[in-house]
């Protein structure tokens, strides 16, 4: 009673608002179509704190003088960035590539075109309503099985649909001739933290026991996520076979990676340095996790990818912009950082001048190029896998 009269005395609106949505959606018969409210009013909330930071870049990019050249030789040097974020790791010769040219419409346009890679819809992957997935693979798959990209979309942990995102990356990996699962997951304010990563682990075990029904290689799984995906994937790979985030997975479940690729992701659930690292926690508190930081530090620790750093961590390739205003890209160059001083495997940093948030959905001068840089990336880390694996039956 005491918790719930300190909650009355100090929610706001949008408090308010957020449990009559969570409430409504209990309601017999009517209450699974009333979620919907839920996330709408749970992106407003996140909106309405990002509002001010993106009028501000906004405002400044429109009256710098000279921006469209600033912009055009940014966008000239993707190629050039990509290349070098991959020199020492991938192979000189496979970075002579012929690098995709910059389109001028957005790769949303080319939805149609990329859904033609999916070859199976809204696979169950637990028994959960929202744990589907999409499986992208090309028909003339070769007999031999090939290697498996798991993608988690984003959406501020209030929205997690595989509609739209990661169709420019998947359609190009399906083209390499890997298969790419697309998933779903719970989301907040109905589902609260730890659900979202409670699903993606679950659907990593269910790569690991199934994928080989479609042609997929269960010996070699890849996570790879954008924005609130980007840090579900990496904790994902830092966290594997944690008992904290698998107690509704069967015992034995296989839940670690081989790789994993951050695309413009939120590291660090408990930076409050910054004015706009605090309108975050602050959102995560009321909406996200339901809890605050003060009296569950432990929480928001467990979170974050950069406290779970660990000499056994998978590969990584992190990519994000420095125009990004959503999430700032001090965010990516401290975990990167933190990566290179722990980790013992490979870490990869692409650093795209000026790209903002989900740049890949509307910026066609890149996507190609961000593609191709994690094409090149995950192909190199399977092949190394497939020679330590070749060197150790031998």
């Amino acid at each position: 009673m005491a918790t719930r009269m300190r909650w009355l005395l100090k929610a706001r609106p949008a408090d308010y608002l957020l449990a009559m949505t969570v409430a409504s959606a209990s309601i017999p018969v009517i209450g699974k179509q009333l979620e919907p409210l839920g996330a709408a009013t749970a992106m407003g909330v996140w909106g309405y704190r990002h509002m001010p930071d993106f009028l501000a870049a906004t405002a400044k990019s429109w009256l710098t003088p000279g921006i469209g050249e600033i912009r055009r030789q940014e966008r000239d040097r993707t190629h050039a960035v990509s290349a070098a974020a991959l020199r020492g790791i991938v192979p000189a010769k496979d970075l002579e590539v012929d690098w995709p040219a910059p389109e001028r419409t957005p790769p949303l346009w080319r939805t149609i075109e990329h859904r033609r890679s999916i070859f199976r819809t809204s696979v169950r992957y637990g028994s959960h309503p929202s744990q589907l997935l999409d499986v992208w693979r090309r028909k003339d798959l070769p007999a031999e099985p090939a290697p498996v990209l798991l993608f988690v979309p984003g959406g501020a942990w209030v929205h997690g649909s595989r509609m739209l995102q990661g169709y420019a990356l998947m359609a190009h990996l399906v083209e390499m001739g890997w298969v790419c699962l697309s998933i779903d997951y719970r989301v907040a304010p109905h589902h609260r933290w730890p659900r979202h990563i409670t699903d993606v682990k679950t659907a990593i075990a269910w790569a690991r026991a199934n994928v080989d029904k479609f042609g997929g290689d269960r010996r070699f799984v890849a996570v790879a996520g954008c924005s609130a995906g980007g840090h579900l994937a990496a904790l994902a790979g830092l966290t594997a076979d944690d008992p904290e985030f698998e107690a509704e997975l069967p015992e034995g479940s296989d839940t670690s990676v081989d790789a994993v690729v951050g695309i413009y992701g939120r590291y660090d659930w408990e930076d409050r340095s910054t004015v706009e690292r605090a309108r975050f926690v602050d959102f995560l508190e009321r909406v996200v996790v339901g809890r605050k930081i003060s009296r569950h530090p432990e929480i928001f620790r467990q979170a974050s990818p950069i406290a779970r750093v660990h000499r056994d961590a998978p590969p990584f390739l992190v990519i994000h912009g420095t125009g990004d205003t959503v999430i700032p890209v001090a965010q990516a160059r401290s975990f990167v950082e933190r990566l290179r001083e722990v980790s013992r495997s490979v870490v990869s940093y692409v650093e795209l001048p000026g790209a903002g948030h989900a740049f890949d959905m509307v910026d066609g001068a890149r996507t190609g190029s961000m593609a191709t840089a994690i094409g090149l990336f995950l192909n190199q880390i399977h092949r190394n896998r497939t020679l330590a694996g070749a060197k150790e039956v031998i």
